[in-house]
């Protein structure tokens, strides 16, 4: 869960960030007292919830929630003011919530409780292919028992969810497509028992032998850049640079990057 608190009060926004801290221990909260700055990180970073006062400075928290709401159509804007007056405003804008100084823990719980729209899922695999292939699992990297066990991974990624047999990956990873049986169906015992022990098998599909990755189980730079999902991913020029078959899709996107 991803908050922004935003007032131009800097005694107000530290007390409302300890109140959301405390109701919500586990999310990642950024605080702001110049709207222009909450913008600014919003158009680059991923963020879920705004709490936001009403009455500020140079730009109103109305004005801001729409300038949010134009960046990130599904971010829940929940209203944190001392005014009542407010709420016809909020409820054209579909805001999610409305609350009422003095804000209390129990209160954001509520709203947090109650979201107008709710949090997709956490992603616990984040796969990173602009510059070196590099997998996470819940932000540790992935410890494979062979080293090519992640240029499987990587080249499923690759494939977009397009079923592989062995023999095509043993192709891909040496070159040639025999005296390697062995050797591959040990790699794929290591990819599929890797990610079994850490509850994550379901990020691979399986069909008669054949492997594949599944894009919706992922987080993964590749996926949002093809999706228009480009925020904070930025392009380097390298895709899975450590792979020299990654380089026809690397191509692909150079050119999408000049579009």
């Amino acid at each position: 869960m991803k908050i922004i608190a935003v007032d131009d009060e800097r005694i107000a926004l530290e007390g409302l960030m300890d109140v959301i801290s405390e109701a919500a221990p586990e999310a990642e909260l950024n605080g702001f007292e110049y709207p222009e700055d909450a913008l600014e990180f919003v158009a680059r970073h991923e963020c879920n919830i705004a709490f936001l006062d009403v009455e500020m400075a140079g730009m109103s928290g109305v004005a801001l929630a729409e300038q949010l709401k134009l960046r990130n159509p599904d971010i829940n804007i929940i209203f944190a003011t001392g005014f009542e007056e407010y709420r016809k405003e909020a409820y054209d804008l579909h805001a999610s919530g409305y609350l009422t100084k003095p804000i209390t823990v129990d209160k954001v719980k509520k709203e947090l409780y109650d979201l107008r729209r709710p949090i997709p899922k956490r992603k616990r695999v984040r796969l990173q292919t602009f510059g070196n292939f590099e997998a996470y699992i819940d932000g540790k990297p992935m410890a494979f028992k062979y080293s090519k066990t992640k240029e499987v991974l990587a080249y499923l990624i690759d494939r977009k969810g397009a079923l592989c047999t062995l023999t095509e990956l043993q192709a891909i990873l040496f070159e040639d497509d025999y005296g390697h049986e062995s050797y591959m169906k040990s790699l794929r015992r290591d990819l599929l028992d890797t990610l079994e022990a850490v509850e994550c098998e379901h990020i691979i599909s399986q069909q008669r032998g054949k492997l594949g990755i599944v894009p919706e189980e992922v987080d993964c730079d590749y996926y949002d850049w093809c999706n228009g999902k480009r925020g904070g991913r930025v392009w380097n020029g390298e895709y899975m640079a450590q792979y020299s078959w990654s380089e026809y899709t690397a191509g692909v996107l150079e050119r999408m990057s000049k579009i």
